[in-house]
Protein backbone atom coordinates (compact mmCIF):
# COMPACT_ATOMS: atom_id res chain seq x y z
CA UNK A 1 0.00 0.00 0.00
CA UNK A 2 2.89 2.49 1.03
CA UNK A 3 4.44 1.33 -2.74
CA UNK A 4 1.19 2.60 -4.08
CA UNK A 5 0.56 6.13 -2.19
CA UNK A 6 4.20 7.02 -3.79
CA UNK A 7 3.05 5.68 -6.88
CA UNK A 8 -0.24 7.63 -6.66
CA UNK A 9 2.01 10.84 -5.69
CA UNK A 10 4.29 10.65 -8.29
CA UNK A 11 1.62 10.48 -10.54
CA UNK A 12 0.06 13.59 -9.51
CA UNK A 13 2.85 15.80 -9.24
CA UNK A 14 3.66 14.67 -13.34
CA UNK A 15 -0.20 15.06 -14.28
CA UNK A 16 0.04 18.61 -12.06
CA UNK A 17 3.47 20.06 -13.45
CA UNK A 18 1.64 19.21 -17.07
CA UNK A 19 -1.42 21.12 -16.35
CA UNK A 20 0.12 23.77 -14.85
CA UNK A 21 2.26 24.38 -18.12
CA UNK A 22 -0.68 24.43 -20.23
CA UNK A 23 -1.47 28.13 -18.51
CA UNK A 24 2.36 28.84 -18.29
CA UNK A 25 2.64 28.98 -22.09
CA UNK A 26 -0.47 31.64 -22.18
CA UNK A 27 0.81 34.85 -21.09
CA UNK A 28 -2.29 36.30 -21.41
CA UNK A 29 -4.03 37.17 -18.17
CA UNK A 30 -6.98 37.38 -17.85
CA UNK A 31 -10.33 36.65 -15.70
CA UNK A 32 -11.36 33.61 -17.67
CA UNK A 33 -8.03 32.20 -17.01
CA UNK A 34 -7.95 32.74 -13.63
CA UNK A 35 -11.20 30.47 -13.13
CA UNK A 36 -9.99 27.87 -15.40
CA UNK A 37 -6.85 27.61 -13.47
CA UNK A 38 -8.74 28.17 -9.93
CA UNK A 39 -10.62 25.10 -10.80
CA UNK A 40 -8.07 22.90 -12.75
CA UNK A 41 -5.77 23.61 -10.07
CA UNK A 42 -7.53 23.18 -6.90
CA UNK A 43 -6.24 19.73 -5.67
CA UNK A 44 -8.24 16.37 -7.09
CA UNK A 45 -7.13 12.76 -6.93
CA UNK A 46 -6.61 13.21 -10.50
CA UNK A 47 -7.80 9.16 -10.61
CA UNK A 48 -9.26 9.50 -14.74
CA UNK A 49 -5.63 10.37 -16.19
CA UNK A 50 -3.78 8.46 -13.66
CA UNK A 51 -5.96 5.51 -15.26
CA UNK A 52 -4.97 6.30 -18.58
CA UNK A 53 -1.22 7.02 -17.49
CA UNK A 54 -1.57 3.44 -15.72
CA UNK A 55 -3.49 1.52 -18.38
CA UNK A 56 -0.84 2.17 -21.16
CA UNK A 57 2.00 1.29 -18.54
CA UNK A 58 0.47 -2.33 -18.11
CA UNK A 59 1.03 -2.97 -21.95
CA UNK A 60 3.58 -0.40 -23.01
CA UNK A 61 6.91 0.99 -21.75
CA UNK A 62 6.85 4.09 -23.47
CA UNK A 63 3.34 5.11 -21.19
CA UNK A 64 4.15 8.50 -20.16
CA UNK A 65 4.02 9.40 -23.87
CA UNK A 66 -0.09 9.76 -23.34
CA UNK A 67 0.08 12.58 -20.18
CA UNK A 68 -1.10 14.85 -22.61
CA UNK A 69 -4.10 12.74 -23.30
CA UNK A 70 -4.72 12.03 -19.50
CA UNK A 71 -4.47 15.69 -18.85
CA UNK A 72 -6.88 16.55 -21.40
CA UNK A 73 -9.48 13.95 -19.57
CA UNK A 74 -8.77 16.04 -16.14
CA UNK A 75 -9.43 18.98 -18.37
CA UNK A 76 -12.96 17.59 -18.97
CA UNK A 77 -13.67 15.65 -15.80
CA UNK A 78 -13.26 20.04 -13.83
CA UNK A 79 -15.06 21.17 -16.14
CA UNK A 80 -18.15 18.72 -15.47
CA UNK A 81 -17.70 19.50 -11.54
CA UNK A 82 -17.79 23.34 -12.25
CA UNK A 83 -21.23 23.08 -14.34
CA UNK A 84 -22.05 20.75 -11.54
CA UNK A 85 -21.71 22.51 -9.02
CA UNK A 86 -23.94 25.67 -10.06
CA UNK A 87 -27.18 26.72 -9.25
CA UNK A 88 -29.05 25.08 -11.86
CA UNK A 89 -27.93 21.79 -11.04
CA UNK A 90 -26.79 20.64 -7.48
CA UNK A 91 -26.01 23.96 -5.74
CA UNK A 92 -22.63 23.42 -3.94
CA UNK A 93 -20.64 25.82 -2.39
CA UNK A 94 -17.62 23.45 -1.52
CA UNK A 95 -15.61 21.34 -4.05
CA UNK A 96 -12.03 19.73 -3.18
CA UNK A 97 -12.37 22.03 0.04
CA UNK A 98 -12.51 25.39 -2.01
CA UNK A 99 -15.08 27.63 -2.85
CA UNK A 100 -16.79 26.46 -5.70
CA UNK A 101 -15.68 28.39 -9.24
CA UNK A 102 -19.04 30.49 -9.30
CA UNK A 103 -18.81 31.06 -5.78
CA UNK A 104 -15.32 32.06 -6.05
CA UNK A 105 -15.81 34.28 -9.15
CA UNK A 106 -19.90 34.43 -10.71
CA UNK A 107 -22.18 32.02 -12.29
CA UNK A 108 -21.60 33.37 -15.98
CA UNK A 109 -17.34 32.95 -15.63
CA UNK A 110 -17.54 29.23 -13.99
CA UNK A 111 -20.41 28.20 -16.99
CA UNK A 112 -17.71 30.16 -19.61
CA UNK A 113 -14.62 28.84 -17.82
CA UNK A 114 -16.31 25.13 -17.43
CA UNK A 115 -16.57 25.69 -21.83
CA UNK A 116 -12.69 26.75 -21.95
CA UNK A 117 -11.79 23.76 -20.36
CA UNK A 118 -13.79 21.25 -22.17
CA UNK A 119 -12.60 23.19 -25.71
CA UNK A 120 -9.16 22.97 -24.13
CA UNK A 121 -9.44 19.13 -23.83
CA UNK A 122 -9.39 19.19 -27.58
CA UNK A 123 -7.13 21.11 -28.14
CA UNK A 124 -4.43 19.43 -26.30
CA UNK A 125 -5.86 16.19 -28.35
CA UNK A 126 -5.43 17.47 -31.78
CA UNK A 127 -2.08 19.37 -31.55
CA UNK A 128 0.60 17.24 -32.25
CA UNK A 129 3.26 19.46 -30.81
CA UNK A 130 1.66 18.27 -27.26
CA UNK A 131 0.92 14.71 -28.21
CA UNK A 132 2.83 13.04 -30.70
CA UNK A 133 0.85 9.97 -32.46
CA UNK A 134 -0.23 8.29 -35.45
CA UNK A 135 -3.53 10.50 -36.92
CA UNK A 136 -5.26 7.15 -37.24
CA UNK A 137 -4.68 6.25 -33.63
CA UNK A 138 -5.58 10.05 -32.46
CA UNK A 139 -8.70 10.11 -34.33
CA UNK A 140 -9.93 6.73 -32.35
CA UNK A 141 -8.65 8.92 -29.07
CA UNK A 142 -10.69 11.97 -29.59
CA UNK A 143 -13.74 10.31 -30.50
CA UNK A 144 -13.72 8.01 -27.53
CA UNK A 145 -13.26 10.71 -25.55
CA UNK A 146 -15.71 12.78 -26.89
CA UNK A 147 -18.61 9.90 -27.23
CA UNK A 148 -18.25 9.39 -23.40
CA UNK A 149 -18.06 12.85 -22.12
CA UNK A 150 -21.25 13.94 -24.77
CA UNK A 151 -25.07 13.05 -25.36
CA UNK A 152 -24.15 9.23 -25.64
CA UNK A 153 -22.08 9.63 -22.12
CA UNK A 154 -21.59 11.84 -19.66
CA UNK A 155 -23.77 14.83 -20.14
CA UNK A 156 -26.43 12.55 -20.62
CA UNK A 157 -26.24 10.87 -17.14
CA UNK A 158 -26.26 14.25 -16.26
CA UNK A 159 -29.88 15.10 -17.95
CA UNK A 160 -30.99 12.10 -16.34
CA UNK A 161 -30.15 12.33 -12.72
CA UNK A 162 -31.50 15.76 -12.96
CA UNK A 163 -34.19 14.57 -14.45
CA UNK A 164 -35.09 11.72 -12.02
CA UNK A 165 -35.14 14.08 -8.70
CA UNK A 166 -37.74 13.32 -6.60
CA UNK A 167 -38.75 10.14 -8.59
CA UNK A 168 -37.90 6.57 -7.54
CA UNK A 169 -36.10 4.67 -10.13
CA UNK A 170 -35.64 1.35 -10.54
CA UNK A 171 -31.84 -0.25 -9.55
CA UNK A 172 -31.43 -0.90 -13.60
CA UNK A 173 -32.22 2.44 -14.38
CA UNK A 174 -29.83 3.99 -11.39
CA UNK A 175 -26.98 1.55 -12.44
CA UNK A 176 -27.61 3.25 -16.76
CA UNK A 177 -27.70 6.33 -15.38
CA UNK A 178 -24.13 6.23 -13.29
CA UNK A 179 -22.98 4.01 -16.35
CA UNK A 180 -23.22 7.24 -18.21
CA UNK A 181 -22.89 10.10 -15.35
CA UNK A 182 -19.51 9.11 -13.97
CA UNK A 183 -18.51 5.56 -15.61
CA UNK A 184 -18.25 6.62 -19.27
CA UNK A 185 -15.53 8.92 -18.34
CA UNK A 186 -13.53 6.41 -15.84
CA UNK A 187 -13.96 3.61 -19.58
CA UNK A 188 -12.76 6.18 -21.66
CA UNK A 189 -9.87 7.13 -19.48
CA UNK A 190 -9.33 3.03 -20.12
CA UNK A 191 -10.07 2.61 -23.52
CA UNK A 192 -7.42 5.81 -24.22
CA UNK A 193 -5.00 4.29 -22.92
CA UNK A 194 -4.97 0.71 -24.13
CA UNK A 195 -5.66 2.28 -28.13
CA UNK A 196 -2.38 4.84 -27.37
CA UNK A 197 -0.19 1.58 -26.20
CA UNK A 198 -1.41 -0.71 -29.41
CA UNK A 199 -3.52 -3.23 -26.82
CA UNK A 200 -5.01 -6.38 -28.56
CA UNK A 201 -8.46 -6.88 -28.93
CA UNK A 202 -8.42 -9.35 -26.06
CA UNK A 203 -6.81 -7.06 -24.06
CA UNK A 204 -9.10 -3.91 -25.11
CA UNK A 205 -12.24 -6.35 -24.13
CA UNK A 206 -11.00 -7.39 -20.79
CA UNK A 207 -10.14 -3.38 -19.82
CA UNK A 208 -13.39 -2.48 -20.87
CA UNK A 209 -14.86 -5.30 -18.26
CA UNK A 210 -12.61 -3.71 -15.90
CA UNK A 211 -13.63 -0.24 -16.77
CA UNK A 212 -17.21 -0.83 -16.52
CA UNK A 213 -17.11 -1.97 -12.87
CA UNK A 214 -14.45 0.33 -11.23
CA UNK A 215 -16.33 3.35 -13.51
CA UNK A 216 -19.93 2.09 -11.16
CA UNK A 217 -17.96 1.14 -7.97
CA UNK A 218 -16.32 4.85 -7.82
CA UNK A 219 -20.41 6.48 -7.99
CA UNK A 220 -21.48 3.63 -5.57
CA UNK A 221 -18.94 4.92 -3.12
CA UNK A 222 -19.25 8.50 -4.09
CA UNK A 223 -23.24 7.99 -3.12
CA UNK A 224 -22.09 6.01 0.21
CA UNK A 225 -19.39 9.07 1.01
CA UNK A 226 -22.46 11.23 1.11
CA UNK A 227 -23.77 10.06 3.60
CA UNK A 228 -21.71 9.22 5.75
CA UNK A 229 -18.67 10.48 4.73
CA UNK A 230 -16.38 13.19 6.96
CA UNK A 231 -17.15 16.79 4.93
CA UNK A 232 -13.39 17.91 6.11
CA UNK A 233 -11.81 14.82 4.13
CA UNK A 234 -14.45 15.04 1.59
CA UNK A 235 -13.69 18.59 0.63
CA UNK A 236 -17.75 19.59 0.40
CA UNK A 237 -21.06 19.25 2.14
CA UNK A 238 -22.81 16.02 2.89
CA UNK A 239 -26.81 14.81 2.97
CA UNK A 240 -26.94 16.57 -0.22
CA UNK A 241 -27.99 13.72 -2.36
CA UNK A 242 -31.10 13.19 -0.04
CA UNK A 243 -31.00 17.12 0.51
CA UNK A 244 -32.13 17.05 -3.61
CA UNK A 245 -34.43 13.75 -3.70
CA UNK A 246 -31.64 12.15 -5.66
CA UNK A 247 -31.78 8.23 -7.11
CA UNK A 248 -28.68 6.86 -5.07
CA UNK A 249 -28.09 3.20 -3.94
CA UNK A 250 -28.01 3.98 -0.69
CA UNK A 251 -31.55 5.41 -0.87
CA UNK A 252 -32.64 2.60 -3.24
CA UNK A 253 -31.29 -0.92 -1.30
CA UNK A 254 -29.10 0.65 1.93
CA UNK A 255 -25.60 1.94 2.90
CA UNK A 256 -24.46 -1.57 3.99
CA UNK A 257 -25.94 -3.52 0.38
CA UNK A 258 -24.53 -0.47 -1.46
CA UNK A 259 -20.94 -1.32 0.08
CA UNK A 260 -21.00 -4.83 -0.58
CA UNK A 261 -22.42 -4.32 -4.46
CA UNK A 262 -19.24 -1.84 -4.64
CA UNK A 263 -17.29 -4.44 -3.21
CA UNK A 264 -18.48 -7.03 -5.29
CA UNK A 265 -18.04 -4.84 -8.89
CA UNK A 266 -14.64 -4.31 -7.06
CA UNK A 267 -13.78 -7.59 -6.90
CA UNK A 268 -15.26 -8.35 -10.83
CA UNK A 269 -12.73 -5.55 -11.83
CA UNK A 270 -9.47 -7.36 -10.23
CA UNK A 271 -10.76 -10.45 -11.78
CA UNK A 272 -10.68 -9.28 -15.41
CA UNK A 273 -6.89 -8.50 -15.20
CA UNK A 274 -5.64 -11.92 -14.42
CA UNK A 275 -4.18 -12.39 -17.79
CA UNK A 276 -2.13 -9.42 -16.95
CA UNK A 277 0.97 -9.33 -15.51
CA UNK A 278 2.52 -7.08 -12.78
CA UNK A 279 2.54 -4.41 -14.86
CA UNK A 280 -0.96 -4.60 -13.94
CA UNK A 281 -0.19 -4.11 -10.67
CA UNK A 282 -1.78 -0.12 -10.28
CA UNK A 283 -4.99 -0.60 -11.66
CA UNK A 284 -5.63 -3.27 -9.38
CA UNK A 285 -4.17 -1.15 -6.57
CA UNK A 286 -6.86 1.66 -7.76
CA UNK A 287 -9.85 -1.09 -8.02
CA UNK A 288 -9.30 -1.24 -4.22
CA UNK A 289 -8.34 2.78 -3.48
CA UNK A 290 -11.81 3.09 -4.90
CA UNK A 291 -13.67 1.14 -2.82
CA UNK A 292 -11.93 1.81 0.61
CA UNK A 293 -11.63 5.41 0.19
CA UNK A 294 -12.45 8.16 2.27
CA UNK A 295 -12.54 11.35 0.26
Amino acid sequence: MLMFKEYIKKQQQQINEKLASLFDQNSQQSRLLSAMKYSLMAGGKRIRPILCISTASAITDHYMDVLPVACAIECIHTYSLMHDDLPAMDNDDLRRGKPTCHKKFDEATAILAGDALLTLAFEILSDETLYHQEPQVRIKIIRSIANASGPNGMIEGQMRDIASETMRLKESELEALHLLKTGALIAASVNVGAIHANATERQKQQLDIYAQNIGLAFQVIDDVLNVKGDPKLLGKAVGTDRSLQKNTYPSLIGVGRAEEKARQLVKNAIESLQEFDHRAEPLREIANYIVFRSH
